[in-house]
């Protein structure tokens, strides 16, 4: 049980790297620094000396090679890999010692090869938005998927008769429509930066243009038009502008739905950290937002704007399931035979 619990700590781990490196591939534009896959150019690596970067061209007359976006879009893809091999070893042990979870891993598996497949259509269908989002929100489900393995390992305590009264249903169900809503908000998020709508509104709280006036709601529409390429973007600029309000709209509703679930899970004492630390990443995360704005959108901020916005959804997930669990335990608890002597008395 031990070494399995390493290795998916490790595999969630190395998630998180892989979600990282894939912002920072998206945002240097080397989503097409490599313009075939799995390889490079015809290479299983980036082609570096002169003959086989010669060969490259003649096989790839039409992307030019650059080697800093080639080794960006490589090492993501080599990263990548290796989480899916740790995956692949997580359901092989899963498989061969009885007792240790299986469903989750066979979910993950699944995953993990959808989200391979989502990488080769952002090369062969040239950063299609749909597939960019997609392959964004794959990364951060399997990310949550591996810590909820991770807590499904984490030793359970007997509840005793002293333990914290059970959260109330409409604190559990603020929770969910709490990850619920940041997951949408994390799927239009990624729809912005697709459609290369993060620039578009330089001001602040609203853009600068009568956006109402302009908002197509065609910008919304997941199939678009066929194009060679989708590299910086097909839209026109009323569509992206449309894009960028609604990303920030949604912003504002999901800070409102988190400070609301923050102030109840303040009010129980034995909850109060997730409120803290709810509180502490949406602060950073508007933060990081603001800033991208009127920054127009630093390599770094947009970087660190995507890796907090999976650290959201993992809070979002680990309260969701903390709460699932208090629930489960007071539930145990009033369903266990009362000792002799102790019928009448409160419990």
């Amino acid at each position: 049980m031990d070494g399995f619990k390493r290795l998916v700590s490790i595999t969630f781990l190395l998630a998180l790297v892989v979600i990282a490196l894939g912002a920072y591939t998206r945002l240097t534009e080397a989503g097409l620094g490599c313009p075939d896959w799995p390889g490079c150019y015809g290479f299983a690596g980036v082609p570096e000396t002169a003959a086989d970067q010669q060969l490259a061209q003649v096989r790839f007359p039409d992307a030019p090679i650059d080697l800093a976006r080639a080794w960006n879009e490589m090492i993501h893809r080599y990263v990548a890999g290796t989480l899916g091999l740790l995956i692949l070893a997580i359901n092989i042990m899963a498989w061969r010692q009885p007792g240790l979870p299986r469903r989750l891993p066979a979910m993950l598996l699944v995953l993990v090869v959808f989200q391979a497949v989502l990488g080769m259509w952002t090369v062969t269908m040239a950063l299609m938005p749909v597939v960019v989002m997609g392959h964004l929100l794959g990364g951060f489900t399997t990310a949550s998927l591996l810590l909820l393995l991770r807590l499904r390992l984490a030793p359970r305590s007997v509840p005793s008769m002293l333990s914290a009264s059970a959260p109330g249903k409409g604190l559990q169900l603020l929770a969910a429509l709490g990850l619920v809503i940041v997951v949408g908000q994390v799927a239009l998020g990624g729809w912005t930066a697709a459609n290369y709508a993060a620039v578009v509104c330089t001001q602040l709280p609203f853009c600068e243009v009568d956006w109402q006036q302009q908002f197509d709601v065609t910008a919304f529409r997941l199939i678009q038009p066929e194009h060679d390429s989708y590299q910086y973007g097909v839209l026109d600029y009323a569509q992206r502008v449309s894009i960028h309000v609604a990303h920030r709209i949604g912003a504002v509703v999901t800070a409102a739905v988190l400070l609301l679930l923050a102030a109840g899970l303040w009010r129980r004492p034995s909850l109060r950290r997730w409120s803290v630390a709810l509180v502490a990443v949406l602060g950073l995360q508007v933060a990081l937002g603001i800033t991208n704005v009127v920054a127009s959108l630093p390599l770094a901020v947009a970087v660190a704007h995507n890796v907090t916005g999976l650290a959201l959804v993992l809070l979002l997930v680990a309260a969701n399931y903390q709460l699932y669990r208090m629930g489960s335990r007071w539930s145990l608890r009033a369903s266990w035979p009362r000792p002799v002597g102790t019928i009448g008395r409160r419990g």
